[in-house]
C-alpha cells in the first residue's frame, strides 16, 4: 500500500456490504474531504454492488480508481455462507479414535431439559461422520514429544481417495497436541500439498494454536468450511479492483476490530465472521472521543439486521474465547463484544400461527425489499412502517437509487397486519415499529445491564441507513440520557474501517504456574509469536517506528475451568513479571465476578501478541458557520404523545443546512442522503461544533410511536 512513499498521507475507501445496501466512504487526508455514497447490494454477487459502488464513488469525489492508496472492506459473506450453511464440502484427518470430537463436544447441553433440542454441530456438523478419518499418531502433552509416529500410509491413502471421488472441497487437519508440537500437522499438510495442491487446507497450528481439543477442532472445521467460498469472494473482489485500476492490497476488516491484507484474510477467513458489524463500533469511540463522551453504546441498524456494541470508557471489549459462537458454532478467535439481532429496515412484519404480532428475523433484503420500494415486495417491513408513520418522505432514499411509493406501504401492511389484527393502518405500522424496538432495548440491555453496565450512564450513538430512526426510542426506554448521530451515520460501518489500525495477533499455549514459570521460554514465545505478527506489517508498507506490539496472557486459578484475559508488560525477564501477571488477574477476577482469591495459585494459560500498524483516523471537520432552517417544510407525521398516537404538525429538515449551535424541539425529522434522524416531541436536537446531532430529552411528555 505504499504507506512510507506516500508518507502516510492518504486517500482511502471504506466498503461495508451489507444484506440490503452497500455503504462506501472516500476520505483524502491531504484535503481533509469526506464523501459517501451508498447504493442497493447485489445478493447473487456481492462483488458486483461493492466493485460498482467503488467505481460510483471514486466519480463523485474526482479521483481514479489508480490514486487510491487504501481500500478497506468489511464484508459479511464468511457470516452468510455459515448462517445459510452452503459451505464447502470437509473432511478432517485427525488422531485415531478421536473423529467424534466434534459431534461430542463438551458436557454442556444448550437446554438441559428439552427432550428434542437442537444442537446445531450435531445436527448440522461442519464436517459428515463419514468425511471425518482418524490416522495412527501422537504427540504427548505437555511435553510436545512425539510418543506414536505419524502413518502418512494412511494420510495419503485418505487424500488419494477424497481426490478422486471429489466430493471433499476443503480440508481440516487438527491433531490433539499439534499446540505444542506441530510436526504431524506439518507433515499431513505437506502430503496434501502434494497429492493435490488445489485443494483448500486448514491446519490447527496455523489458525488457533491453543489447548483445548474441541473449541480447536471446530474453529479449524469452521475455516475449512467457509474458506473455498470466501477465498474465492475476496480473490475475484481483488482482481476486479486490480483490473479497475487500483493498485494496492485490498484490506479486510477482522472480528477483532482490525483491519489485515487479502492473503492473511483469505488463509484465515475464520477471522472474518464478525467482520461486517465492528466498524459501527469503532467508529462510535471516535464519535465518543469528538463529543467528549466517555461511554458509548453503538446502534447500527441496516436492512437486514441492528448490531449492538458496548465501548464503556471508550473500550471495545473482547469476547472470551470460550464465548465467540457464531450461528451455533464454536469459533475460538479474537472478537469484539457485538450482538446481531434480525431487526432491521427490511425486517418482516407477519402473524403466526397462534395470532401473535411479530417482526422478523426474517427480511426482504435488498430483493426484493420492502413493498415501499416498488421492486416485488409484497411483504410489509418496518421500512414500510417508518413510511406509512410519514417519517420517511418519497425521496428520502434516491440518492441510492431508490423511489419511494407510499401507496405500496400502506396495502402491505393493510393486508397482511391491520386488517387481519382489526387495527387502523397507523396503528399497525406503529406497532411493527414498536416490536423492532423492543427487540433493540432487549439487545442492550443483554449487552449491558446483564453484564453490570448501567446504560444510564452511557450514550447511545446511532448508524445504519436506520439507526438513527429508531435510537431515540431506544434510549428512552432505557432511560438514556444522550443520543448521538454523527455526520456520516447512514455509512457508519464503513466509516469506522478508515479510523482502524492495521492488526495482526499471534496466540501460544504455555500452562505454567505463575509462581515456577519459566520466564525464558516465555520471552522466546513471546519474541517468536512478535516476529510473526509483525512480519505482515512490513509486507504491508509499515516502518518499524510505527508499529506497537502489545502482549496479553490468559490466566486462571489452579482448578478453574475458564480463563480471563489481561494486558501484560514485556518485560519478560523482570523478577516481578510474574507477580505483576497474577496481580492484574486478580483484579480482573473481581471486576469479573465481584470476588478475587489473592492467595489462591494462578496459571498463565496462553500468551498472545498483537502487532497494530497505526493509521491516522479521520477526523470530523468543523461545520461551517453558515446556514439555517429557512427550508424546512411542514408535514404531518404520527407519534405518540401522552399514551395516544396522534397526527402532529412535524418540521422536515436538510441536514446540511444546519449550522452549528443549531437547536431545535421536536417533532422534526432531519433528512441527508444516508440516513433520517427522528426526533420526537418533548425532546430536543442541538448540532455539534463537528457536526454530530446530539438529542437529549426534554420532558417526559412523548413516546415515539
Amino acid at each position: 500500500m505504499c504507506l512510507q512513499r506516500r508518507g502516510y498521507c492518504l486517500k482511502r475507501i471504506g466498503i461495508d456490504i451489507g444484506g440490503t445496501f452497500t455503504d462506501l466512504v472516500f476520505w483524502d487526508d491531504a484535503s481533509q474531504r469526506r464523501v459517501i455514497h451508498k447504493r442497493a447490494s447485489t445478493p447473487d454477487d456481492p462483488a458486483r454492488a461493492g466493485i460498482e459502488g467503488v467505481l460510483e464513488l471514486c466519480a463523485k469525489a474526482g479521483a481514479s480508481l489508480a490514486e487510491i492508496d487504501l481500500i478497506l472492506h468489511g464484508t459479511t459473506v464468511a457470516t452468510n455462507i455459515l448462517l445459510e450453511r452452503n459451505g464447502a464440502k470437509v473432511g478432517l484427518i485427525t488422531n485415531a479414535g478421536f473423529r467424534d470430537i466434534l459431534h461430542i463436544g463438551r458436557k454442556n447441553r444448550p437446554c438441559n431439559f428439552a427432550h428434542n433440542q437442537v444442537v446445531t454441530r450435531q445436527h448440522y456438523p461442519l464436517v459428515a461422520r463419514q468425511y471425518r478419518v482418524g490416522v495412527a499418531g501422537r504427540i504427548e502433552a505437555p511435553s510436545g514429544k512425539e510418543i506414536e509416529a505419524l502413518d502418512v500410509a494412511a494420510v495419503e491413502q485418505t487424500v488419494q481417495a477424497w481426490r478422486d471421488r471429489g466430493e471433499i472441497t476443503a480440508i481440516a487437519v487438527c491433531c490433539l497436541h499439534a499446540y505444542l508440537n506441530p510436526v504431524h500437522e506439518q507433515h499431513i499438510v505437506a502430503e496434501i500439498n502434494r497429492l493435490w495442491p488445489e485443494v483448500f487446507v486448514s491446519a490447527s497450528h496455523d489458525i488457533v494454536p491453543l489447548y483445548r481439543e474441541y473449541e480447536r477442532m471446530s474453529t479449524t472445521a469452521l475455516n475449512a468450511y467457509v474458506g473455498p467460498g470466501t477465498s474465492r469472494y475476496l480473490q475475484r473482489f481483488s482482481k476486479a479492483l486490480s483490473t479497475e485500476g487500483y493498485a494496492a492490497e485490498l484490506c479486510l476488516m477482522t472480528s477483532a476490530g482490525g483491519v489485515v491484507g487479502v492473503d492473511e484474510a483469505s488463509r484465515r477467513p475464520v477471522s472474518l465472521l464478525l467482520s461486517g458489524p465492528v466498524g459501527a463500533l469503532i467508529a462510535g469511540v471516535q464519535a465518543g472521543i469528538e463529543t467528549k463522551t466517555d461511554h458509548v453504546i453503538t446502534l447500527d441498524v441496516g436492512g437486514t439486521s441492528a448490531d449492538i456494541g458496548v465501548a464503556p470508557a471508550g473500550q471495545v471489549r473482547m469476547r472470551a474465547l470460550l464465548d465467540t459462537q457464531i450461528g451455533g458454532y464454536d469459533a475460538m478467535v479474537p472478537m469484539c463484544d457485538i450482538d446481531t439481532i434480525g431487526a432491521g429496515g427490511g425486517s418482516i412484519a407477519w402473524i403466526d400461527e397462534g395470532g401473535a404480532f411479530r417482526v422478523g428475523p426474517q427480511s426482504a433484503g435488498a430483493d426484493p425489499g420492502p413493498a415501499c420500494y416498488n421492486r416485488g415486495g409484497s411483504q410489509p417491513t418496518v421500512t414500510d412502517a417508518l413510511v406509512v408513520l410519514g417519517w420517511y418522505r418519497a425521496d428520502a432514499l434516491r440518492n441510492s437509487g431508490l423511489d419511494i411509493d407510499p401507496e405500496l406501504a400502506v396495502a402491505a401492511i393493510e393486508q397482511h397486519i391491520a386488517t387481519p389484527l382489526g387495527l387502523t393502518v397507523y396503528q399497525a405500522a406503529a406497532g411493527i415499529y414498536q416490536l423492532a424496538v423492543h427487540s433493540m432495548v432487549e439487545s442492550v440491555r443483554v449487552n449491558s445491564v446483564a453484564r453490570g453496565l448501567d446504560p444510564r450512564e452511557f450514550a447511545l450513538v446511532a448508524y445504519g441507513g436506520a439507526g438513527a430512526a429508531f435510537a431515540v426510542a431506544v434510549a428512552q426506554e432505557l432511560s438514556m440520557p444522550k443520543v448521538i448521530v454523527p455526520p456520516a451515520a447512514g455509512v457508519g460501518a464503513a466509516g469506522g474501517l478508515l479510523a482502524t489500525d492495521m492488526k495482526y495477533t499471534r496466540q501460544a499455549t504455555l500452562w505454567q504456574p505463575l509462581s515456577s514459570a519459566d520466564q525464558p521460554r516465555i520471552q522466546a514465545v513471546a519474541d517468536e509469536l512478535a516476529a510473526t505478527a509483525v512480519a505482515p506489517l512490513h509486507k504491508d508498507g509499515f516502518g518499524s517506528e510505527d508499529i506497537v506490539i502489545s502482549y496479553s496472557a490468559d490466566c486462571r486459578y489452579v482448578g478453574q475451568g475458564y480463563e480471563l484475559q489481561v494486558p501484560v508488560s514485556a518485560n519478560f525477564g523482570d523478577p516481578d513479571w510474574c507477580q505483576g501477571v497474577a496481580d492484574a488477574f486478580h483484579g480482573a477476577h473481581q471486576r469479573a465476578h465481584h470476588r478475587a482469591f489473592p492467595d489462591s495459585p494462578v496459571m498463565l494459560v496462553n500468551l498472545g501478541v498483537t502487532a497494530t500498524g497505526r493509521i491516522r483516523a479521520p477526523a470530523s471537520a468543523p461545520l461551517s458557520a453558515s446556514g439555517g432552517c429557512s427550508d424546512s417544510q411542514q408535514q404531518p407525521a404520527r407519534f405518540r404523545v401522552a399514551g395516544q398516537l396522534d397526527c402532529v404538525a412535524t418540521q422536515f429538515v436538510a441536514r446540511g443546512q444546519l449550522a452549528p449551535g443549531t437547536r431545535m424541539t421536536g417533532p422534526v425529522v432531519i433528512e441527508q442522503d444516508d440516513t433520517t434522524t427522528v426526533v420526537p416531541p418533548g425532546y430536543s436536537v442541538v448540532v455539534h461544533p463537528l457536526g454530530h446531532l446530539q438529542i437529549e430529552l426534554q420532558e417526559r411528555v412523548a413516546h415515539v410511536a
